[in-house]
């Protein structure tokens, strides 16, 4: 007996393994020259400024969802569009839909799409001084959209691509920049991959000059990037994905205040907003405790060091227990130990703190089917799907979970709306093979 028919067997039996459900995971993970907007110079993109726009709407929400959603703060949501929006109406590509929003991640990072869909994580708003600085992160990630750095490296792979294969630019576009299936083509690893150097003192420099223009002192940039500096040797590891995306430097800071100190001199005598900072950001910076518990927590568990992580996350929870962010760490440093029936509870309770987000959906979802509950699996993993449709995963896992339930039609239509999707790797091995036992292909 083979693996597929092996784990249709458990299926029907309802005896899934944890090997199986691991394996199952496993399978379904998936997830041309053009003027400068800046200088106008010639500049090689991938991307036309619809697909730019395409791709903020189609891929933008499975990674703000991985960074579990949006803090359920109206307020502080909405002083980061008001910042957000006194800084853009100020770039050189003012019409582009800009969005801001703070996620509920610990770690320090903040990233925009090519479209303007940006996050700040909760991670480094805590850690920031005042609104000047918040300007000057804002203004840099500004800066990428203007200077459309996402568009140009989409291009330079569509380039190397070419070169790889032989094949034509046209064909490459079509292959790359098709916003059928933009979503698995591209991914956010593809766009939020490391900026290089040149790419980071350009944005920086944009972000510099956004900020002055929309009244902020410039030496808001130099207070940026010394924090960052600091914390990078005082704590690498919760550092370690702003740094794998924005390359850092004491040679960038020393920039910004070279030009803070000259070019922008006059600006330095302006307010830094420190007090409506402070004001609006209260509510995050009250559990800050709690976000620097899980970002311990987050160091511990990418080590492998459960018993540390676990440890820090309950910190967390003692602090703030209704804190959506902590629950779903929890639930990963649990069922990491093989501990599913404890972290399902965790998942589910963050299902009802945050109904609105997904991740925790699709954590009790996929624990549930560790569990050996087709039923409440399907159910969560649906929900998923309606919050955030396109994963195809989930597709195949919510087959999996119905032909658990012994519902083989709906399985099989769940297993071809995957195979439309990839017809490669052992998830769609598997789901080919059961569409061929059951009869609906030859």
């Amino acid at each position: 007996m083979n693996a597929n028919d092996d784990l249709a067997t458990s299926l029907q039996r309802n005896r899934i393994s944890r090997r199986q459900v691991l394996w199952l995971l496993g399978a379904s993970a998936l997830s041309g020259c053009a003027s400068s907007p800046v200088g106008g110079g010639s500049i090689l993109v991938g991307m036309s400024e619809d697909e730019e726009k395409a791709v903020d709407q189609k891929v933008a929400p499975q990674q703000f969802s991985q960074d579990l959603g949006a803090v359920q703060d109206a307020q502080i949501n909405q002083y980061l569009t008001e910042v957000g929006r006194r800084l853009d109406g100020k770039t050189h590509r003012p019409q582009m839909p800009y969005s801001y929003r703070v996620l509920n991640a610990n770690y320090v990072n903040a990233y925009t799409f090519p479209g303007g869909a940006m996050g700040v994580t909760r991670g480094i708003l805590v850690d920031l001084d005042n609104e000047a600085e918040l300007a000057g992160l804002l203004g840099h990630e500004l800066g990428h959209v203007n200077a459309r750095h996402a568009a140009q490296r989409q291009g330079q792979a569509m380039v190397a691509s070419v070169a790889a294969t032989g094949i034509n630019i046209i064909g490459s576009a079509a292959g790359f920049g098709g916003l059928t299936d933009i979503g698995t083509q591209l991914g956010a690893s593809v766009l939020l991959s490391s900026y290089s150097r040149d790419n980071e003192r350009e944005a920086d420099a944009l972000g510099q000059e956004y900020m002055v223009r929309a009244g902020y002192p410039a030496s808001g940039m130099v207070g940026l990037q010394q924090l960052l500096v600091d914390q990078e040797k005082a704590s690498p590891g919760m550092l370690q994905t702003m740094f794998s995306t924005h390359p850092m430097s004491s040679e960038r800071r020393d920039t910004a205040r070279q030009m803070a100190e000259s070019k922008y001199a006059a600006s330095n005598k302006r307010d830094t907003g420190r007090e409506r900072f402070m004001d609006s950001t209260a509510s995050l910076r009250r559990i800050k405790p709690t976000i620097e518990a899980c970002q311990k927590g987050e160091v511990a568990l990418s080590r492998k060091e459960f018993g540390k992580a676990e440890g820090s996350f309950r910190s967390a929870l003692a602090a703030t227990p209704r804190d959506y962010a902590a629950n779903v760490l929890m639930a990963k440093c649990l069922s990491a130990q093989d501990k599913d029936a404890q972290a399902l509870e965790y998942a589910q309770a963050a299902t009802k703190i945050y109904p609105q987000e997904a991740q925790a959906q699709k954590m009790v979802g996929v624990l549930a089917l560790a569990q050996k509950d087709p039923a409440k699996a399907y159910e969560h993993l649906d929900r998923y799907d309606r919050l955030i449709p396109g994963d195809a995963g989930v597709t195949f896992l919510k087959g999996v979970s119905l032909e658990g339930m012994g519902r083989k039609q709906d399985a099989a239509s769940q297993y071809a709306a995957y195979l439309r999707r990839t017809q490669k790797g052992k998830a769609a091995e598997y789901a080919y093979s059961r569409l061929q036992g059951w009869g609906y292909v030859k």
